[in-house]
């Protein structure tokens, strides 16, 4: 089958999702190591945005390190789950909202400057949908977003330090909140980024470069959203394991080729005895279901597969920022 995108295209959506240049014209460098001009790799870049392919080029943040979040669950009733995803996702705290087949049908991700703040945005969307929210705080992480090989459909792996949470500075929670987005295409996009977090570009620059060194960022680059890439068979596949084993099946299973994310999180019981989270991105059910297969002999458990059939919400978590009303899908 023939490739929707140009190399160009290509290029820029698989080869900088990490190591984007941290420089002040990054797409310039980025250009000359792809054969091709600057112009013609912001024009590129801003035709993959409008096709929704990329939804930002930024910061993933390693989980707990900056401010507070957790996955939730909502049983909705099938005749208001438009409803309902709509008040969800009007919470500017809310950055993923996904139908997923199950009787927990709505799947989202709040996250907000603390634990208070977080808890306030649960109680807030209680209040608004007359729903139950379950919680589910992660507890470890043995993989969570270190890219995505377009030529395979697999993980990459990354080595870097993961050092345990600190205090942040003021500079660096207003560059955190002008990231929310990602960064501008402009030809000084560093130096943008510096006039909204009252920063001069050198040091916005050097606190990237830092948050990479310490662990705090896992990656800086593109970030693609797998459905309009054709992954459009996105499963979220949950196990109960022993809590004695979790960390090595964990481990084992982040290690799978297919896993794009794995992670533990508390269980709810009765309603909810799963502790160990992957995510699986196939083109089809028919490329995941063999995934889940192999991962549930790994893993010595039963596997429930919850596949998603609509996604309401997508973008950046957004901290240290006033709260914006409305669906954000622009990234």
């Amino acid at each position: 089958m023939d490739s929707p995108y140009s190399p160009l295209e290509f290029a820029l959506l698989n080869d900088w999702q990490r190591d984007f240049p941290l420089v002040p014209r990054p797409f310039a460098e980025i250009a000359a190591k792809a054969g091709a001009d600057e112009p013609a790799v912001l024009a590129a870049l801003t035709r993959l945005r409008q096709r929704g392919a990329v939804s930002r080029i930024g910061a993933v943040f390693a989980p707990r390190r900056v401010g507070a979040s957790t996955l939730a669950a909502i049983a909705a009733p099938a005749e208001r789950v438009e409803e309902i995803a709509e008040l969800i996702s009007a919470h500017a705290e809310v950055n993923h909202n996904y139908q997923r087949e199950h009787e927990l049908n709505l799947w989202f991700v709040a996250a907000a400057d603390d634990e208070p703040a977080l808890g306030a945005v649960l109680a807030s969307i209680e209040q608004d949908t007359g729903c139950h929210v379950m919680s589910l705080p992660l507890e470890r992480e043995y993989h969570i977003d270190l890219g995505f090989d377009l030529s395979s459909g697999h993980k990459r792996r990354a080595s870097g330090a993961d050092a345990p949470a600190r205090e942040l500075d003021l500079n660096e929670k207003r560059l955190i909140a002008a990231l929310a987005g990602g960064i501008h295409l402009v030809e000084r996009p560093f130096r943008h980024l510096g006039e909204a977090a009252a920063m001069t570009e050198e040091e916005v620059i050097a606190c990237i470069a830092g948050w990479l060194g310490e662990g705090m960022v896992k990656r800086f680059g593109v970030v693609v959203r797998h459905h309009e890439l054709g992954y459009r068979a996105n499963a979220m596949v949950v196990f109960d394991v022993a809590d004695a084993e979790v960390d090595r099946v964990g481990e084992r299973l982040a290690a799978e080729p297919g896993v794009t994310l794995c992670y533990r999180r508390s269980r709810h019981v009765p309603r909810w005895p799963y502790n160990l989270y992957c995510m699986v991105h196939g083109r089809s059910r028919a490329e995941a279901m063999p995934v889940i297969e192999r991962l549930a002999r790994v893993a010595g458990a039963e596997p429930l597969a919850l596949f998603s059939t609509r996604r309401f919400k997508q973008c950046g978590a957004r901290y240290f920022a006033a709260p914006r009303v409305g669906a954000d899908l622009d990234e």
